[in-house]
This record gives structure tokens, sequence and C-alpha cells, in this order.
């Protein structure tokens, strides 16, 4: 099943050195989600080969503009398009107000459903959860009110031995039956253990979102032991006094909470405008966790 992430923006505050304020696409089992929307978000979606009216929810982690600027353009381009499917707008108070004057004054009725879903600062909660993956908002601790998010993938299936059910001669259509943990039982009586034909599920996978915040300890259960974490690093350590005073974090900060949680790997973004070159970046987290990539605009990241 298709767990994946591609980088649209990966820049702090301005864009520079053509990189772009920050935006991602996760693509679950072909459902694409939008975390995150600065400005250009839409010129990215068109670069990657993106459609996005195949986007069916968008996570809006605070109203920095450098998080959100996007957003009018996109959705207006969206109903240009004639876009009809319902959308799924998850920001913080104040959102969708903001998108209401904007349409008002451009007299704009979209041809679609925008439902505004209004996350909170203040606790975790989860805000959407099928089969197959759970969403939830962890609390950050920015300058204005800012949350995290976390995918978690819901069980997975048992791996088939093929070589066994097929010497079985166990119908195809009961497939999914072991593959649940499910014992299949044949017309005759006999009793086919799950346990038999199939091996243990593989382990879930989660990635784990965290945009804009100073480093402290109160998130850190909400990310604990995810498969693949994106963390911001704004700044280089030499700069951690201007990292606080801005409620940001730096690249080995990111790393000693990668570590410290145990996630299996570490993607760096959110880059200061004043770093042209991001080596130094790489080398400063990986002195404390070797599992650390930067992330790059138009690369796909597997959770």
């Amino acid at each position: 099943m298709r767990f994946e992430v591609l980088i649209l923006g990966n820049s702090s505050a301005t864009p520079m050195y053509d990189r772009h304020p920050t935006s991602q696409v996760l693509n679950f089992n072909e459902q694409l989600f939008l975390i995150d929307c600065g400005e250009g978000t839409q010129m990215q979606l068109n670069r990657y080969g993106i459609k996005s009216n195949k986007i069916s929810h968008i996570f809006i982690s605070h109203l920095h503009g450098d998080h959100y600027l996007g957003l009018i353009g996109l959705l207006s381009s969206m109903h240009l398009i004639g876009r009809k499917s319902d959308l799924h707008l998850y920001g913080p108070i104040g959102l969708d107000e903001i998108l209401a004057v904007q349409f008002k004054y451009s007299e704009t009725m979209l041809r679609y459903n925008l439902i505004f879903h209004e996350t909170s600062a203040e606790r975790p909660e989860v805000i959407f959860e099928n089969r197959t993956l759970k969403v939830s908002t962890f609390p950050l601790t920015h300058r204005i009110p800012c949350t995290g998010f976390r995918f978690d993938e819901g069980q997975r299936a048992r791996t088939l031995l093929m070589d066994e059910v097929e010497k079985e001669n166990i119908p195809v259509a009961y497939y999914q039956v072991l593959k649940k943990g499910m014992d299949y039982i044949a017309d005759d009586g006999r009793v086919f253990k799950a346990a038999d034909f199939t091996l243990p599920a593989p382990l879930s996978r989660s990635y784990a979102y965290c945009s804009d915040t100073i480093r402290t300890a109160s998130y850190l259960p909400y990310i604990q032991q995810a498969t693949l974490l994106y963390h911001e690093s704004t700044f280089l350590h030499d700069m951690v006094d201007r990292a606080k005073e801005t409620f940001h974090t730096t690249s080995l900060e990111a790393a000693e909470i990668a570590k410290e949680t145990a996630v299996g790997k570490l993607l760096l973004g959110h880059y200061s405008a004043r770093y042209k070159d991001l080596q130094p970046l790489l080398a400063e987290a990986q002195s404390v966790f070797q599992h650390s990539m930067l992330s790059q605009e138009g690369k796909w990241y597997t959770v």
C-alpha cells in the first residue's frame, strides 16, 4: 500500500534559492492529502504532476503566511476547473473567516462544498479516521496557535504464503479472509488456519509533521516511534538564541528530538533564507541522528 510524502515547499518565511514556502502532499493508497499551503503551492502541484482535484483533505498547521497564503488561489482554481467533489479543510480558528472575506469581495461562490473543521491548539484530537488511516493533531509551541499532524496507518493485512495456499486449492475469494487472520473452513469441514497460510502483518506505518515550534517536551509523546518524522530545522545550532526568540528549532535540536522519540527517519525542512547551502544543516543533524535527511522539493519520501 502506497504511503509517501512529496515535498512541494521547504522554505521558511520567504521563497529563496528556488525553494518555496511550506507545502506537502501525502499519498496514502492513492488518497491525496495536502499539508500546509504556502504561496505557490498550486504551481508546485502542476510542476510535479499532481491534479489538485484529487486532493480530498487539506490540513493547515497555523496562520503564518508561509503556511497558508497559497490556499485562496488553490481553492479558487479548483472552482474554476469545475471541481464538484467535497473538500475537507482542517485549520485553526479564524481560517474560515479569512476565506469568507476573500470570497465575499471577489464574489466567488464555490461550485463544490468546502467543509471546514476547526482544529485546537490546546489539546490533541483525532480529526479524521477511516478503516485504514487515522489523522491526529497535537499542540506545538509557536508565536501563534499551531498544531502538528500525525498520520497513522490502520492494522495491515497478513501476508499470504502463496505456495501453501495454492497447494491446498483454497479459493481466491477466501484470500482476504486469511489475510485478516480468520480461518478458512472448506465445504468438507476441513479447517485451514490463517496462521499456517500467512505471515504476521507488517508493522503499521506513521508520519508525523511538526511545522513551526520551539523545542519543548510537550509534543514529544505524540511523535513517539513515528516511521518518518518531518521536523522544522530553521537554523543551525549556532543560532539557537535566534531560534528561541522566533519560536523555531535548530537542526541539532530536531535530531535530538528524533533520537529521543525513537523515530525511524528524520526529514529536515523549513530552512531559513540565510542558508543557500543546506549541507551544514544535514551534517549537524546526522552528528546526532544518523537517519536524518534533507527534504528536497519534488522528491517523494516513503513512510
